[in-house]
């Protein structure tokens, strides 16, 4: 089916489905294991999206289907956006020249040894997680503006999800792998090549965690990086407080009170009146 097929109120979910399950990808399985996660995103990037809308809507295989395409966009969008920010963060360089081949391979040869592009100083290996490119990476992906899905969902990304630290780590070194040879080349940001990346990162953050647990090192990571990212888009005030946003127990207390008086001002009123 195409857009137009579509009838008007479905449209109008699909739009905000998308952003969502573009979210719940990144933050909960960047490179899914089958597409049985993909359709159970995408059914809850619907739901979501229906309450949101306060419409019932009944997702249908066409709508999953163009849900499902975002998997592989959102990740390719990254890497588009990570590629000139890589090449001149690390200062690789265009060029044929012997000297110049030699520099981007030895360099790009650097940076992956032992990911030592994770590290706020590659050469001294210091400074782990706490790379700039790390940041810069989360902000243009997703904290661009106040209008960005970072700020726009802040659910799906508060705190910065380990998801997306390891896959932006990953798109990362994807864009170092394109200089390998020398020469900048064109490689794809798939998951048959870069799920397994995908996976030495995420495991690496989760030993980082048991390592540094007493200290807290990996959530006062993410958290600093949400506020950053906030920063950056021009929300630096926002206060995100999702447990006081919900109407607490003290409320429901009060609405019974009330209840009760009314009960009683009315059973007065009626034995005036008898």
């Amino acid at each position: 089916m195409k857009w137009g097929d579509f009838d008007e109120i479905s449209k109008e979910i699909l739009v905000t489905a998308t952003s969502i399950f573009r979210c719940l990808i990144v933050t909960q399985a960047p490179f899914p294991d089958g597409v049985a996660v993909e359709m159970r995103l995408a059914k809850e990037a619907w739901r979501d999206t229906c309450e949101i809308k306060g419409a019932n809507v009944k997702i249908t295989p066409p709508l999953v289907k163009i849900l499902l395409r975002c998997t592989s966009h959102v990740r390719g969008e990254l890497k588009t956006k990570m590629r000139s920010l890589t090449s001149s963060f690390f200062g690789f360089q265009s060029g044929s020249s012997r000297d110049m081949i030699g520099h981007n391979r030895d360099l790009a040869e650097s940076l992956k040894n032992g990911s030592a592009f994770a590290f706020k100083d590659w050469t001294l290996k210091t400074g782990l997680y706490k790379s700039e490119l790390l940041q810069d990476g989360i902000n243009i992906m997703w904290f661009a503006n106040r209008n960005d899905e970072g700020v726009v969902y802040p659910k799906y990304f508060y705190p910065i999800p380990v998801e997306v630290v390891a896959l932006v780590l990953t798109g990362i070194e994807c864009c170092i792998d394109e200089w390998l040879q020398g020469l900048k080349e064109n490689i794809k940001f798939t998951s048959a090549t870069y799920a397994s990346v995908y996976r030495g990162h995420f495991e690496s953050l989760q030993r980082f965690h048991e390592h540094t647990a007493p200290y807290q090192l990996l959530e006062r990571l993410c958290d600093s990086l949400l506020h950053r990212a906030h920063s950056h888009a021009g929300v630096e005030a926002l206060t995100l407080l999702p447990a006081v946003s919900r109407i607490g127990d003290r409320a429901f207390d009060d609405v019974i009170r009330e209840y009760q008086l009314e009960e009683e001002e009315e059973e007065e009123e009626e034995g005036c009146r008898g």
